[in-house]
């Protein structure tokens, strides 16, 4: 028995990986050492699974009564 639906999970997993904060070294190098600066600043994409959907389609099925 394996995943259930693939296509959604690898997409659901590629969006999950674009809305991570930036690393330190990179606020770092932006702001300096002395700006106390919260890493999302930095971060284009922020999604969050109560505020905005990600739309995934269901996937499409063969019609059953067809034969």
């Amino acid at each position: 028995m394996g995943i259930k639906n693939p296509q959604k999970k690898t997409k659901l997993a590629k969006k999950g990986r674009l809305t991570k904060w930036a690393p330190v070294w990179a606020v770092l190098k932006k702001y300096g050492i002395g700006k106390r600066v919260h890493p999302s600043s930095l971060t284009r994409q922020r999604r969050s699974w109560r505020r905005t959907k990600l739309h995934i389609k269901p996937r499409r099925q063969k019609k059953s009564h067809f034969g």
